[in-house]
Order: structure tokens, then C-alpha cells, then sequence
């Protein structure tokens, strides 16, 4: 019985309904990547949060494939037999002959299934497979290059489970194998050159040259037709590596990347242009209460406060309700990250508020993981400090309650002379007197091992943000050591898990090769490196390209002086009109184009079988952004219903807001989406938008 597609995105108001199913009862997707269960970087994020929409679509025929880390798969896998008969036999044999495979179920949403391989129990054979890997592609992988060495072993195994999978096979299944960065690349190589009847993907989230030139002083956009790729990639002693990703991009049925910009760096650099743009999504959370996302912004914001409070006892001279936080997180690259661009920014917007005498102070923390040896002994001891003078004012506040009470009950009115008694005062004084410090607030949490070579520290030491009581932007540089996830609940720092911490910030900032929308619950988002302009609805864009460095600093300077500018009530207005775009984000739309690739590759390598036909572009009215479920009434017309704002801003101007009229200037400004091009089997069709439906264009 085919299986029943129940991917759709009919719940996306705006959107046209997508109802196509496939018949996928004799087609098996694996998808393979070293992320899978196995947090390195961004790309965990996307298959994690891609994985239930791809499990519902394919039921019990989905596999991810990754390396077995034990550390991770103690807390996120859970390990059973396989139920696939055909997945058990192969598992068995690959066992019996020398490897070690394991079969679990990750503990996401979703519930996928993943096969994991031990590369480190074949280790024995690496020598045999690199002289393998140069006899019959011409790639040598330098002894010295653990990752690499790595890549070839998951390479070969992975090769090995698909055609072990394919021999086991009675009915010829048709079988995708979807692969994600060089690091999986090798095992598709290795299928096409043994010839494996295993329809093929291979995605680049951005290319490993391109990372290398943009960590350098070179300028890339500006420069991309004119690098010598070989040259480029032998200078920096990456060229077997290099090879290994255009060897897989080139051999792939169907090649794919996850934006425009990256696309064209790919044509430049792997030599190949894409057939698909695959955009990354994520799960978008509605809330059916009216202002929950904005109570629970509320909420976290309380708890970060609670963190500052402590991190700047015996500094605590500006007020917490005039402060905003910005965030930046990832690994920690430098420059790739944005984080150079971010610092000089922050230091001309420190300018900036001071001169304008701004009474808005602007906490930045940088969440990045990086080498140390322990906690920063005065992080720890402002956060002692802080719950000692809460204890004391709960202390102070009993006694004083006590009090009232017994006077209450004779009947009378307390004396206030009388409520604080010289104890009182003396464990007030106490506590104020441990607040006392004579050094400046601390920049980093940790002790960093390498602290005099550390760039963010050296660049904070350059531009003089030291927390001083003068500058209107502090500097929390938090470090990540060895999680799965970038913030934890169980941290004794700042005990919030990370998309806690992202919904309390008012701002974040990421560095995109396109847009990899990554920040799920941030209010606004500052993307750089994108392209499509959407100022207005609270998504900041830096197009970085064809502009020098200062140029770039002195746009993200202005866009993040005029966020600080705002209002409470502006800030809200731009969070609904930023929650407008959500479903454009949401992998149910944006999954279409995984389905799209997928379904390519099928009719490539199955051409008696799947048929696939391009489409032109439908033209479209345009999509229709719908309000919000959680927008409050428009604060011009019902101030009572909109959130409460502080009494400072009741002597603004009392601007009318009209939401429809602001929905349809959204409407006007953004561009038109485009339709996907696929078909189906023979008998009907295969494509994600055989209805013709709308998809954002490419440079969405």
C-alpha cells in the first residue's frame, strides 16, 4: 500500500494548498551527514529541525546515517534492532565482517530513525581504502589530517552500508542517498564509481574554500570569477579536501546549496552551478493564547536580567528596563561569524549613544565555544553576590511584613519610623558593603587558555569596551565548553537552555552565505550577507557585497542605532510584523525544496520510472501575509489591550498604527514567491508543485 504523503501546508494562511502525494512504498531515503547526532555546527540545527517533516513524508522508509559519538548517543539516541528486514540483514553482515554498526531511534522531534558507524573499530583499514580512494580517483588524503582521515573512513563504510543495502535487496528499491558537505561527500563518490543503483544529492551549506578565503583578508565577493581554485586551496593545505567536495558536487545526480549567493560561490569555486536552491527552514511554534510568545519574551528577559544583575553587582548604574540585549552565537569563527564586523559596530554605536546622550544601554554577549580551564572566579562570585542580597531582602522583607501585619490587626496605622528597626539597617548595610568592587565588571566568563591571542578579547582590548560606568555598551563574552547545545538549563552561570535565551534578547546577529534563518524565537534578526531588503519588518539586511569593510560597519552601525531609538511599543509593532513572515521560514513551506531535489534525483537515475518536467515560473498576485494570531490590538486605537509600556513613553507621539495597511505595504515591498519545477512517476505527478504553488524566489 503506496504510503499516504501527510506533509502539507494547507495550516500556512496565505499560502496555496499543496495536496500531491507520491508513491513512495518502494523508494528508501537515506540521508547521510557527520552531523547527524553529532553536534558540530549549523548544519546539526538544520537536519535536526528538518527531520519530523521528512519522517512524516516517509514513514518507516527514512534513515539518517552519521558517526557514533558514545558521549551523544548516551543523552540523544536511543539504541534498538532494526525493523527494517532488509536494514537488519545488511547491519548483521557489515557487522560479522569487521565493523561496528549501531541502529536507534534520535531523540528529537520526529523520533527518526539513524544508523550509526563506528569509524574508529575499521580504523585498521584507512591505509588499504586511501590507496583505494587513489587508484581509483586520484585523491590523496595526507596522513597528518584527522578530520580527513575521518571522511574517508565515514566515506567508505557509508558506500558500503548503501551497497550492502542494495545487495540485500529482493525488489530493486529505488533508493535516495541525500549527502550533506565534503565531510559524507566521499561515500557518494564511492557509489557512483562503483556504480550503485542509488539516486544521489549532494548539498553544500557553503563551501569549504569559500570559508577558507573569507577567514582571510581576502576580498571574496568582489573577487569570485577570478581565483585560481587549485592554487587557492593548495595554499592553504586543504586540497584533498577540496577535491573530495567537487568530486561529490560533480558526481551527484542532483547537486543543491542552501541560498542564491552561495549558489553562485559554488559555480565559481566547485565548478559546478546547482540545480535546486534548498533553502534552510525551521520549525515554526504558533501560540494559540493571545500574547503568549510575548509573555514568555517577558519571562525570559526577567531571567537574563537576573544574570546581569549579578555579572555587574557594584556597577549597576543604568536601568535594566532601558536595556536592550543583542546576541551573536556560533562556532567560534571569528570573522565567518561576523563577530569582527559586530565588535567595531558595537564600538561606534557605544560612540553614538554618547554623544546623544542616550539613556539606553545595550548588553552584547557573544556565545561561542572556545578552549578555557574553568569559570571566571568574579562571574561566579557576582552571581553569589546577587542571590546573598536577595536572601537579605527577603530577610528584611519578612521582618517588615511581620510587622504590619501586627499592627494591622490592633487596629492602627504602622508607624514607617518604626517598621525597620537598627538590625534592619545594619543587614542592609552588610550587604551593600559586599557589593563593593574595585575592578571593572568581567568581559568573559571563563579563563581562557589562550586569552592574550584570543580575538574577540584582543579586539575588545582595541576598542576599549571594558564595562566601564561611561560606555552605553557592555560586552558578556559567555563561552560554551563541550554541550551538545549552546546554553543549558543546567549551567550554574546562566541556567537557560538556548532558545530561552534567544526569546529573552531583543536582537540578534548572525553571518549568512544567504539566509539560514537559525534564530527561530529572536524578536528581529540582523542577517548580513543578505540580500532582499526587509528593513521594515524588523529583519536588518547587510548586503556585503561589492562594499569595503568601514562601509559594512557604518550600515550595521546605523541599522543598531536606530533599533535603540525605538520604543517598547515600536519594538512591538516590528516583532508582529517579523512574526508575519514566520511561515515563509517554516519547513512545511520550505521543505518543498528537499522534495523537489529528491525527486530530481529519482528521475535522473530512474528515467523508466520517474519522469521529471521544468515548469515556467506561474505568475502570481502576490502572497498575502496574514495578521498574526498574536498581535495585539493596534496600540494607536486600543492603548488598554496593547502590552504595558512605562510611563516615560506616554509623552511620545501618539502615532496611528494600522496593522492592515501596514500588512499591505508588506504585501507590495517583498518580492514574489516562485513555483517548484517537478513531476511524478509516469502514472501522475511527482513534483512538490504539480498545482503550480508558490515558493520564495531565489534569493529568499
Amino acid at each position: 500500500m503506496p504510503l499516504a504523503r501527510s506533509l502539507s501546508v494547507t495550516s500556512l494562511s496565505g499560502l496555496e494548498d499543496w495536496d500531491e502525494e507520491f508513491d513512495l512504498e518502494d523508494a528508501v531515503l537515506f540521508e547521510i551527514a557527520w552531523e547527524v547526532a553529532n553536534k558540530v555546527g549549523g548544519i546539526y540545527t538544520v537536519i535536526q529541525t528538518k527531520a519530523r517533516m521528512t519522517a512524516e513524508e516517509w514513514g518507516e522508509n527514512y534513515f539518517l546515517v552519521g558517526p557514533y559519538v558514545e558521549s551523544n548517543v548516551r543523552t540523544q539516541v536511543e539504541l534498538i534492532e532494526p525493523t527494517n528486514p532488509v536494514l537488519k540483514s545488511t547491519i548483521d553482515k557489515m557487522n560479522s565482517s569487521g565493523c561496528k554498526i549501531y541502529f536507534g531511534r534520535w531523540l528529537i522531534e520526529g523520533s527518526p530513525y539513524v544508523v550509526l558507524i563506528d569509524v574508529g573499530f575499521t580504523a585498521w583499514s584507512l591505509d588499504r581504502w586511501k590507496s583505494e580512494l587513489w587508484e581509483h580517483c586520484g585523491i590523496g588524503v595526507p596522513w597528518f589530517d584527522r578530520e580527513a582521515n575521518d571522511a574517508v573512513l565515514f566515506g567508505f563504510l557509508t558506500a558500503w552500508l548503501l551497497g550492502e543495502y542494495a545487495a540485500q535487496s529482493e525488489d530493486s528499491p529505488h533508493v535516495v542517498a541525500h549527502f550533506h558537505e565534503w565531510l559524507a561527500g566521499l561515500g557518494l563518490v564511492l557509489c557512483r564509481q562503483r556504480q550503485l543503483p542509488i539516486a544521489t544529492v549532494f548539498t553544500t551549506h557553503a563551501t569549504l574554500l569559500g570559508r577558507y578565503l573569507c577567514a582571510g583578508s581576502v576580498d571574496f565577493y568582489n573577487n569570485l570569477a577570478k581565483f585560481n581554485v587549485d592554487k587557492e586551496a593548495g595554499d592553504r593545505q586543504i586540497y584533498h579536501r577540496y577535491c573530495l567536495e567537487r568530486a561529490a558536487a560533480h558526481c551527484a545526480h542532483v547537486f543543491t546549496t542552501v541560498s542564491q549567493i552561495t549558489a553562485i560561490e559554488a559555480e565559481h569555486l566547485l565548478k559546478r552551478k546547482p540545480d535546486i536552491i534548498t533553502p534552510n527552514g525551521l520549525n515554526v511554534k504558533k501560540f494559540s493564547a493571545m500574547h503568549e510568545f510575548q509573555n514568555l519574551h517577558a519571562q525570559s528577559k526577567s531571567r537574563i536580567q537576573e544574570f546581569v544583575r549579578g555579572h555587574f553587582y557594584g556597577h549597576l548604574d543604568f536601568n535594566l528596563d532601558k536595556c536592550l540585549f543583542l546576541f551573536i552565537a556560533g562556532r567560534y569563527e571569528f570573522s565567518n561569524k561576523g563577530a569582527d564586523i559586530f565588535l567595531e559596530a558595537l564600538a561606534r554605536l557605544n560612540y553614538l549613544l554618547r554623544v546623544n546622550h542616550s539613556d539606553v544601554t545595550v548588553i552584547a554577549f557573544f556565545i561561542m565555544p572556545a578552549r578555557t580551564n574553568n569559570f571566571n572566579v568574579e562571574t561566579l562570585k557576582g552571581q553569589a553576590v546577587r542571590k546573598q542580597l536577595w536572601d537579605t531582602a527577603q530577610t528584611v522583607k519578612e521582618r517588615f511584613g511581620k510587622k504590619l501585619y501586627d499592627s494591622l490587626l490592633v487596629g492602627q496605622l504602622p508607624d514607617v519610623s518604626k517598621m525597620l528597626d537598627k538590625e534592619d539597617f545594619t543587614i542592609m548595610k552588610r550587604a551593600i558593603f559586599a557589593t563593593q568592587r574595585q575592578s571593572q565588571p568581567p568581559v568573559c566568563t571563563h579563563n581562557m587558555l589562550e586569552d592574550s591571542s584570543d580575538p574577540i578579547l584582543n579586539c575588545v582590548r582595541r576598542i576599549g569596551l571594558f564595562n566601564s560606568s561611561a560606555d552605553r555598551i557592555k560586552v558578556v563574552f559567555i563561552i560554551i565548553i563541550f554541550h551538545p547545545e549552546f546554553l543549558s538549563s543546567t549551567s550554574p552561570l546562566l541556567p537557560m537552555d538556548y532558545e530561552e535565551f534567544v526569546r529573552g534578547c531583543h536582537l540578534g546577529v548572525a553571518r549568512s552565505w544567504g539566509f539560514l534563518p537559525s534564530r527561530p524565537t529572536c524578536q528581529e534578526s540582523v542577517v548580513l550577507d543578505f540580500i532582499v531588503p526587509f528593513l521594515l519588518t524588523g529583519i536588518y539586511i547587510l548586503d556585503r557585497r561589492y562594499k569595503g569593510v568601514d562601509e559594512s560597519c557604518n550600515q550595521l552601525t546605523s541599522f543598531l542605532f536606530q533599533f535603540c531609538k525605538q520604543s517598547r511599543r515600536q519594538r512591538i509593532i516590528q516583532r508582529n510584523r517579523t512574526e508575519r513572515l514566520s511561515d515563509l521560514l517554516d519547513w512545511r513551506y520550505l521543505g518543498r525544496f528537499y522534495i523537489a531535489a529528491r525527486h530530481m534525483a529519482l528521475a535522473k537515475a530512474f528515467p523508466d520510472t520517474y519522469v521529471y518536467e521544468p515548469e515556467e515560473t506561474a505568475s502570481t498576485a502576490g502572497f498575502r501575509y496574514p495578521r498574526p494570531a498574536s498581535v495585539p490590538p493596534s496600540p494607536a486605537l486600543s492603548r488598554h489591550s496593547s502590552p504595558h509600556h512605562s510611563e516615560a513613553e506616554d509623552n511620545e507621539e501618539d502615532e496611528r498604527y494600522d496593522e492592515e495597511l501596514e500588512a499591505e505595504k508588506d504585501r507590495v515591498n517583498i518580492r514574489q514567491p516562485y513555483s517548484v519545477p517537478v513531476k511524478n512517476k509516469v502514472s501522475g505527478v511527482l513534483g512538490a508543485n504539480g498545482s503550480g504553488d508558490e515558493v520564495p524566489s531565489e534569493k529568499n
